[in-house]
């Protein structure tokens, strides 16, 4: 069993947990991301207050992280066992297998949250207590791995071939665990030690450094940060640790011409901006105008003007063709599985898929082999991924460079020690939330001869 991701020590009102009910009811379905989910239904129901949303998404995102954990258990229970308004028409077989949203909801509460059943009791339904002091009882020590990591059956196949399953379980238990939030300082605006201060002393929200980035900041609990005089005036950014260490790999200098060629929502292109103080010229590249569009106020809020956003169709897009051989540093944020956070993201390892994973190779070779072409001579180019798997990371990578032997590989911790970073994981970055503290990130840093 994981720790709790969360403990409530009040009695729960009704309307909130039957609010996350049928919240759960939504996301389980596992049709679209979870948080997007979320927000929806926190934008429908906008009587509910912080703490009402609080409680429903992290209970949730629990559910989530232990989704095949509290199936099992509730699957255990014979049918005579369920809640009188759940026995009728329900096979053994599919009794077995099927978990309503109810069942997650006070699963999730007493096994995971470690709420007692006297909570729990203002909640219950006719025969519920009698479900869940069974439920209660029910051993979890001996329980398959791929429960006891609640790794999807595929994704334990991948895994085997690469790790042995001690390693296996200690990569899930650090993925079950929430993250904590990283903020980045944009020191073009402030110094990380006065924003920490400021934190502590005006706005009583306790943080720390981060132990690898020189700009980092870990917060002690998640406040709302939106409305924070702060982040209105761009002084911080919400940014993982492990993201902003990618940015010193790539070592953008001032008056370079660097590429972002995956640039999403712009976390990563609004580093490499501040790092470049605001000189030279930073293009940042994506296939979606809705994910630049997003970067727009972040970029207002930054007071960077060497940031560029374009938007284009693919890889092979003219506007790239155009730059070819002219750019000295090029960032290949590739699209990923994204399984590297799945303390953020649990639903991803329920909606991703091996195929979907074997359609992303493709993609990820073909966009690197796009934007190696932009390189001039001398020029860096960074490949990174938030994936712990082989195939979309050092397989990747040295197919490529079997294929181009103008790139030659560059150590990564030496690259990182330059910076007085200490943190060597070998000639790739390798991230890892149980021996990091941050998502699981990869990169790999390259070299034009």
């Amino acid at each position: 069993m994981s720790t709790p991701v969360s403990r409530t020590t009040t009695s729960i009102p009704v309307s909130r947990f039957g609010h996350l009910v049928h919240a759960m009811k939504n996301v389980m379905t596992l049709r679209e991301p979870a948080d997007a989910n979320l927000h929806y239904y926190f934008r429908v129901n906008r009587e509910l207050g912080s703490q009402d949303r609080a409680f429903i998404a992290d209970n949730i995102y629990a559910a989530l992280r232990r989704k095949r954990l509290l199936e099992q258990l509730i699957g255990s229970l014979s049918p005579n066992s369920l809640p009188e308004g759940e026995r009728d028409g329900v096979s053994l077989r599919e009794a077995r297998v099927t978990a309503s949203p109810r069942q997650l909801a006070l699963a999730t509460l007493m096994k995971l949250q470690g709420i007692n059943a006297r909570e729990l009791e203002p909640l219950l339904q006719e025969g519920e207590a009698e479900w869940l002091k069974q439920l209660k009882a029910i051993p979890t020590s001996d329980l398959p791995l791929a429960i006891q990591a609640d790794f999807p059956d595929w994704l334990m196949e991948k895994l085997r071939t690469f790790m042995s399953d001690s390693d296996i379980l200690t990569l899930a238990r650090g993925m079950q665990q929430p993250a904590p939030l990283d903020l980045r300082v944009n020191t073009m605006l402030d110094k990380r030690d006065d924003v920490l201060h400021t934190l502590s002393k005006n706005d009583g929200i306790a943080a720390e450094a981060t132990p690898y980035s020189p700009l980092g900041l870990r917060l002690k609990e998640k406040p709302a940060l939106n409305k924070n005089p702060l982040f209105i005036k761009g002084k911080i950014e919400v940014q993982d640790e492990g993201s902003q260490l990618i940015g010193y790999l790539l070592a953008p200098q001032r008056r370079e011409m660097v590429v972002d060629f995956c640039a999403g929502a712009g976390g990563k292109t609004l580093l490499i901006g501040m790092l470049m103080q605001n000189q030279g010229r930073v293009y940042a590249f994506d296939v979606s105008e809705k994910r630049l569009n997003n970067l727009k106020p972040r970029l207002k809020r930054s007071g960077l003007s060497n940031l560029h956003p374009q938007l284009i169709n693919n890889e092979n897009d003219l506007k790239i063709k155009r730059l070819a051989g002219k750019i000295d540093r090029v960032l290949v944020d590739a699209p990923c599985s994204g399984l590297g956070t799945l303390r953020r993201n649990p639903d991803l390892k329920w909606r991703q898929t091996p195929e979907g994973i074997a359609e992303l190779t493709q993609k990820q070779a073909a966009i690197l082999l796009a934007a190696s072409r932009l390189l001039k001579s001398g020029g860096r180019l960074v490949y990174a991924t938030c994936s712990f798997l082989p195939e979309e990371n050092q397989q990747i990578v040295e197919a490529f460079l079997a294929q181009h032997p103008e790139y030659k590989l560059l150590d990564a911790g030496e690259i990182l020690a330059a910076h007085n970073i200490p943190l060597d994981t070998g000639k790739y970055l390798q991230l890892l939330p149980h021996i990091n503290g941050t998502d699981g990130f990869f990169a790999a840093v390259m070299e034009r001869s």
